[in-house]
């Protein structure tokens, strides 16, 4: 399944990029399992998903928990925690 990943703040300095198409193996299930095996894609990959304390995600502009299921998820955006002022 082909995913476009979106980093933002300091995830998307960490992995190198602002946006990555993926082909997402099958057995990849959920944000967790996709964050998984991105970071066994790449040192730098792994340092951005390390603490997943500070990571909040999007599922096709939707805020969503990272053990939620990917389903038929066309964009995963990867992020920091939101505050306001």
């Amino acid at each position: 399944m082909a995913v476009e990943m979106l980093y933002f703040a300091w995830v998307r300095e960490r992995v190198g990029t602002g946006s990555e198409l993926v082909d997402v193996p099958g057995e990849i299930d959920t944000v967790a399992a996709l964050l998984d095996w991105l970071a066994r894609r790449s040192e730098r990959h792994a340092a951005a998903f390390a603490d997943r304390g500070r990571l909040r995600a999007a599922i096709d502009q939707h805020f969503v928990p990272l053990d939620t299921p990917l389903g038929r998820a066309r964009e995963v955006a990867i992020f920091p925690p939101v505050t306001g002022g």
